[in-house]
């Protein structure tokens, strides 16, 4: 028995197909969800996704949203998200570079707002990048 798995962003849909295993960026730490799952509904944080189908692992970077699991059934409703597949690796590196000299900068200033959007910056960066298979 396999999981069927359904990512939708407000502006597509970025997975809908079989799975089984997904591990989700949850606001508690990672979660491992396979056949049988007991019911949940958990908050994501922005992280990497990834749903093993066909043996094969595929990444996806997600900015946050809300997952539910039931009757082997995987819905993730999030505000923004990208396999990995579909990420230019060189240009998420140079984004991440840019993203972590600016949070850098952001812990030296007394301005809390700059330095909050500067780490969820670096996070989203962070994020893609592991997703397209670079390190973070």
């Amino acid at each position: 028995m396999a999981l069927t798995v359904r990512v939708v962003a407000p502006d597509k849909t970025i997975w809908d197909a079989e799975a089984e295993e997904v591990i989700l960026p949850s606001t508690t730490g990672q979660l491992g969800i396979l056949t049988g799952h007991a019911p949940l509904l958990t908050a994501l944080d922005i992280g990497v996704m990834r749903v093993r189908a066909d043996k094969n692992w595929v990444p996806i970077a997600l900015l946050g949203g809300f997952a539910e699991v039931e009757n082997n059934e995987v819905i993730v409703l999030v505000n923004a998200a990208e396999r990995g597949d579909t990420i230019d690796k060189a240009t998420a590196q140079t984004a991440f570079s840019e993203a972590e000299i600016k949070y850098n900068q952001s812990l030296q200033s007394d301005d809390r707002s700059a330095r909050i959007q500067a780490t969820q910056a670096y996070k989203r960066a962070r994020t893609r990048l592991q997703a397209a298979g670079g390190a973070a």
